[in-house]
Protein backbone atom coordinates (compact mmCIF):
# COMPACT_ATOMS: atom_id res chain seq x y z
CA UNK A 1 0.00 0.00 0.00
CA UNK A 2 2.74 2.36 0.67
CA UNK A 3 4.41 1.70 -2.75
CA UNK A 4 1.44 2.46 -4.30
CA UNK A 5 0.80 5.36 -2.43
CA UNK A 6 4.25 6.31 -2.97
CA UNK A 7 3.78 5.59 -7.52
CA UNK A 8 0.79 8.18 -6.89
CA UNK A 9 2.53 10.77 -5.40
CA UNK A 10 4.79 10.37 -7.69
CA UNK A 11 2.22 10.68 -10.53
CA UNK A 12 0.79 14.07 -9.10
CA UNK A 13 4.32 15.76 -9.06
CA UNK A 14 4.37 15.17 -12.25
CA UNK A 15 0.99 16.18 -13.04
CA UNK A 16 0.98 18.99 -11.34
CA UNK A 17 4.75 20.15 -12.23
CA UNK A 18 4.18 20.27 -16.10
CA UNK A 19 3.84 24.14 -17.21
CA UNK A 20 5.91 24.23 -20.53
CA UNK A 21 6.57 28.16 -19.64
CA UNK A 22 3.06 28.54 -19.54
CA UNK A 23 2.48 29.74 -16.02
CA UNK A 24 2.86 34.08 -15.75
CA UNK A 25 5.34 35.51 -13.11
CA UNK A 26 3.92 36.63 -9.77
CA UNK A 27 0.95 35.53 -7.75
CA UNK A 28 -3.33 36.02 -7.58
CA UNK A 29 -4.69 38.52 -5.13
CA UNK A 30 -8.61 38.34 -4.90
CA UNK A 31 -10.30 41.19 -3.17
CA UNK A 32 -14.34 41.16 -2.29
CA UNK A 33 -15.81 44.34 -1.66
CA UNK A 34 -19.79 44.13 -1.34
CA UNK A 35 -20.05 41.31 -3.12
CA UNK A 36 -18.09 42.62 -6.18
CA UNK A 37 -15.12 40.20 -6.68
CA UNK A 38 -11.46 42.06 -8.54
CA UNK A 39 -8.08 40.09 -9.30
CA UNK A 40 -4.85 41.85 -8.81
CA UNK A 41 -1.84 39.86 -10.35
CA UNK A 42 1.12 41.03 -7.44
CA UNK A 43 4.38 40.88 -9.06
CA UNK A 44 6.70 43.37 -6.91
CA UNK A 45 4.47 44.48 -4.28
CA UNK A 46 1.27 42.50 -2.26
CA UNK A 47 -1.38 44.60 -3.53
CA UNK A 48 -0.86 44.35 -7.07
CA UNK A 49 -2.12 45.55 -10.44
CA UNK A 50 -5.92 45.56 -10.80
CA UNK A 51 -6.64 43.00 -13.71
CA UNK A 52 -9.38 44.27 -16.42
CA UNK A 53 -12.34 41.47 -16.85
CA UNK A 54 -11.02 41.33 -20.71
CA UNK A 55 -7.89 39.89 -19.67
CA UNK A 56 -10.24 36.97 -17.93
CA UNK A 57 -7.44 33.89 -18.84
CA UNK A 58 -5.30 35.78 -16.27
CA UNK A 59 -6.62 34.89 -12.62
CA UNK A 60 -7.57 31.24 -13.89
CA UNK A 61 -3.78 30.88 -14.74
CA UNK A 62 -2.16 32.45 -11.73
CA UNK A 63 -4.82 30.44 -9.68
CA UNK A 64 -3.84 26.89 -10.65
CA UNK A 65 -0.36 28.03 -10.70
CA UNK A 66 -0.20 28.25 -6.86
CA UNK A 67 -2.86 25.63 -6.60
CA UNK A 68 -0.10 22.98 -8.58
CA UNK A 69 2.47 24.60 -6.42
CA UNK A 70 1.11 23.74 -3.65
CA UNK A 71 -0.09 20.48 -4.66
CA UNK A 72 3.65 19.80 -5.23
CA UNK A 73 4.85 20.52 -1.90
CA UNK A 74 2.45 18.48 -0.30
CA UNK A 75 2.76 15.75 -1.94
CA UNK A 76 6.27 16.23 -1.97
CA UNK A 77 6.58 16.50 1.79
CA UNK A 78 4.60 13.20 1.63
CA UNK A 79 6.46 11.33 -0.04
CA UNK A 80 9.63 11.92 2.06
CA UNK A 81 7.55 10.39 4.69
CA UNK A 82 6.80 7.29 2.56
CA UNK A 83 10.30 7.07 1.87
CA UNK A 84 11.67 7.23 4.80
CA UNK A 85 8.95 4.78 5.99
CA UNK A 86 9.60 2.09 3.02
CA UNK A 87 13.88 2.72 3.54
CA UNK A 88 14.19 0.30 5.92
CA UNK A 89 11.27 -1.73 5.39
CA UNK A 90 10.80 -5.81 4.73
CA UNK A 91 7.56 -6.82 4.12
CA UNK A 92 9.01 -10.39 4.45
CA UNK A 93 11.16 -9.36 7.83
CA UNK A 94 8.89 -12.03 10.22
CA UNK A 95 8.76 -14.62 7.16
CA UNK A 96 11.98 -14.68 7.15
CA UNK A 97 13.12 -14.92 10.81
CA UNK A 98 11.62 -18.30 10.82
CA UNK A 99 12.84 -19.11 6.90
CA UNK A 100 16.47 -17.92 7.63
CA UNK A 101 16.97 -20.35 10.38
CA UNK A 102 18.71 -24.13 10.47
CA UNK A 103 16.70 -26.72 9.13
CA UNK A 104 17.08 -28.46 12.70
CA UNK A 105 15.88 -25.22 14.88
CA UNK A 106 13.36 -25.14 12.73
CA UNK A 107 11.88 -28.47 13.83
CA UNK A 108 12.23 -26.77 17.47
CA UNK A 109 9.88 -24.20 16.65
CA UNK A 110 6.27 -23.50 15.98
CA UNK A 111 6.41 -19.72 13.91
CA UNK A 112 4.21 -16.94 15.36
CA UNK A 113 1.92 -17.23 12.42
CA UNK A 114 2.46 -19.61 9.31
CA UNK A 115 5.10 -18.32 6.76
CA UNK A 116 3.66 -17.72 3.41
CA UNK A 117 5.75 -20.53 1.98
CA UNK A 118 4.01 -23.00 4.48
CA UNK A 119 1.03 -21.73 3.77
CA UNK A 120 1.35 -22.11 0.07
CA UNK A 121 2.72 -25.61 0.47
CA UNK A 122 -0.61 -26.17 2.34
CA UNK A 123 -2.96 -24.78 -0.33
CA UNK A 124 -0.29 -26.44 -2.65
CA UNK A 125 -1.15 -29.76 -0.94
CA UNK A 126 -5.06 -29.65 -0.80
CA UNK A 127 -6.52 -31.72 -3.63
CA UNK A 128 -9.10 -30.90 -6.35
CA UNK A 129 -10.82 -32.12 -9.29
CA UNK A 130 -10.42 -30.97 -12.66
CA UNK A 131 -12.10 -30.26 -15.73
CA UNK A 132 -12.61 -34.04 -17.55
CA UNK A 133 -10.52 -33.86 -21.58
CA UNK A 134 -12.57 -35.40 -24.38
CA UNK A 135 -11.96 -38.22 -26.13
CA UNK A 136 -9.95 -37.84 -28.83
CA UNK A 137 -8.32 -34.50 -28.02
CA UNK A 138 -4.73 -33.98 -28.86
CA UNK A 139 -2.59 -34.92 -25.23
CA UNK A 140 -0.37 -32.04 -24.95
CA UNK A 141 2.30 -32.25 -21.95
CA UNK A 142 3.61 -29.25 -20.05
CA UNK A 143 7.16 -29.86 -18.56
CA UNK A 144 5.92 -30.91 -15.16
CA UNK A 145 4.30 -33.68 -17.36
CA UNK A 146 0.57 -32.35 -16.54
CA UNK A 147 -1.74 -32.42 -19.79
CA UNK A 148 -3.15 -28.99 -20.76
CA UNK A 149 -5.45 -27.98 -23.46
CA UNK A 150 -3.60 -26.36 -26.36
CA UNK A 151 -0.03 -24.80 -26.98
CA UNK A 152 -0.66 -21.91 -25.53
CA UNK A 153 -1.12 -23.36 -22.16
CA UNK A 154 1.63 -25.45 -22.21
CA UNK A 155 3.89 -22.27 -22.80
CA UNK A 156 2.11 -20.35 -19.87
CA UNK A 157 2.27 -23.76 -17.52
CA UNK A 158 6.00 -24.38 -18.95
CA UNK A 159 6.87 -20.74 -17.73
CA UNK A 160 5.66 -20.70 -14.38
CA UNK A 161 7.16 -24.56 -13.90
CA UNK A 162 10.43 -22.83 -14.62
CA UNK A 163 9.94 -20.28 -12.27
CA UNK A 164 8.87 -21.85 -9.14
CA UNK A 165 5.53 -20.25 -9.26
CA UNK A 166 3.09 -22.83 -7.73
CA UNK A 167 -0.24 -22.72 -9.62
CA UNK A 168 -3.40 -24.65 -9.69
CA UNK A 169 -4.74 -26.01 -13.56
CA UNK A 170 -8.04 -25.74 -13.93
CA UNK A 171 -8.87 -25.70 -10.37
CA UNK A 172 -12.98 -25.87 -10.34
CA UNK A 173 -14.42 -22.13 -8.98
CA UNK A 174 -17.92 -21.32 -8.43
CA UNK A 175 -19.27 -17.51 -9.92
CA UNK A 176 -22.47 -16.95 -8.49
CA UNK A 177 -24.92 -16.46 -11.26
CA UNK A 178 -22.93 -18.37 -13.36
CA UNK A 179 -22.04 -21.74 -12.20
CA UNK A 180 -19.09 -23.25 -11.90
CA UNK A 181 -15.69 -22.54 -14.01
CA UNK A 182 -12.54 -23.47 -14.46
CA UNK A 183 -9.68 -21.04 -14.55
CA UNK A 184 -6.64 -21.88 -16.38
CA UNK A 185 -4.29 -21.73 -13.56
CA UNK A 186 -5.17 -20.25 -10.31
CA UNK A 187 -2.45 -18.84 -7.45
CA UNK A 188 -2.26 -17.88 -3.83
CA UNK A 189 -1.41 -14.32 -3.68
CA UNK A 190 1.37 -13.26 -1.44
CA UNK A 191 0.32 -9.66 -1.41
CA UNK A 192 -3.31 -10.35 -1.14
CA UNK A 193 -3.35 -13.32 0.62
CA UNK A 194 -6.14 -15.37 -1.13
CA UNK A 195 -6.83 -16.91 -4.62
CA UNK A 196 -5.91 -14.73 -7.81
CA UNK A 197 -6.63 -16.49 -11.34
CA UNK A 198 -5.30 -16.20 -14.87
CA UNK A 199 -7.23 -16.47 -17.96
CA UNK A 200 -5.69 -17.32 -20.98
CA UNK A 201 -8.44 -16.49 -24.10
CA UNK A 202 -6.45 -18.10 -27.19
CA UNK A 203 -9.69 -17.35 -29.78
CA UNK A 204 -10.97 -14.47 -29.23
CA UNK A 205 -11.77 -13.88 -32.91
CA UNK A 206 -14.34 -16.25 -32.94
CA UNK A 207 -17.33 -15.27 -32.61
CA UNK A 208 -19.06 -17.51 -30.58
CA UNK A 209 -16.00 -18.16 -28.56
CA UNK A 210 -15.91 -14.05 -27.84
CA UNK A 211 -19.37 -14.24 -26.79
CA UNK A 212 -19.11 -17.12 -24.13
CA UNK A 213 -15.87 -15.36 -22.98
CA UNK A 214 -16.92 -12.47 -21.96
CA UNK A 215 -19.90 -13.93 -20.35
CA UNK A 216 -18.09 -15.78 -18.41
CA UNK A 217 -15.13 -12.40 -17.73
CA UNK A 218 -18.55 -10.09 -16.92
CA UNK A 219 -19.43 -12.96 -14.17
CA UNK A 220 -16.25 -12.69 -12.51
CA UNK A 221 -16.55 -8.99 -12.39
CA UNK A 222 -20.34 -9.66 -10.37
CA UNK A 223 -18.73 -11.95 -8.00
CA UNK A 224 -16.00 -9.49 -7.38
CA UNK A 225 -12.98 -10.41 -9.26
CA UNK A 226 -11.69 -7.99 -11.36
CA UNK A 227 -9.55 -7.61 -14.10
CA UNK A 228 -6.02 -6.29 -12.90
CA UNK A 229 -6.92 -7.30 -9.14
CA UNK A 230 -7.64 -10.90 -8.86
CA UNK A 231 -8.18 -11.59 -12.52
CA UNK A 232 -4.90 -11.91 -14.92
CA UNK A 233 -5.87 -12.30 -18.60
CA UNK A 234 -4.07 -12.93 -21.98
CA UNK A 235 -5.64 -12.89 -25.39
CA UNK A 236 -4.84 -14.74 -28.40
CA UNK A 237 -5.94 -14.58 -32.25
CA UNK A 238 -5.06 -16.71 -35.05
CA UNK A 239 -3.00 -13.40 -36.40
CA UNK A 240 -1.49 -12.45 -32.41
CA UNK A 241 -0.22 -15.21 -30.78
CA UNK A 242 0.78 -15.44 -26.98
CA UNK A 243 3.36 -12.99 -25.94
CA UNK A 244 6.20 -14.33 -23.56
CA UNK A 245 7.29 -10.83 -23.11
CA UNK A 246 3.80 -10.11 -21.95
CA UNK A 247 3.81 -12.89 -19.68
CA UNK A 248 6.75 -11.84 -17.80
CA UNK A 249 5.63 -8.81 -17.01
CA UNK A 250 2.18 -9.68 -15.79
CA UNK A 251 3.95 -12.11 -13.68
CA UNK A 252 6.52 -9.71 -12.33
CA UNK A 253 2.97 -7.48 -11.82
CA UNK A 254 0.73 -9.95 -10.45
CA UNK A 255 3.02 -13.62 -9.22
CA UNK A 256 6.33 -11.64 -7.80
Amino acid sequence: MLLQEKKHLEELIIKASVDNGASPEGKLRISVDSGKVRYYHCLDDRYGVYIPKENDKLPHMLAQKAYDESVVKAAETRLKLINRCIKGYNDDEIDLLYESLHPERKTLITPVEPTFNQLEERWYSETYTGKMFQEGTAVILSEKGERVRSKSEKILADYFYRNNILYKYEKPLSLDGYGIVYPDFTFLSKRLGTEIYWEHEGMIDRQEYARAAVKKLNCYQMNGIMPGERLILTFETEQDVLNTKIIKKLVDKYLK
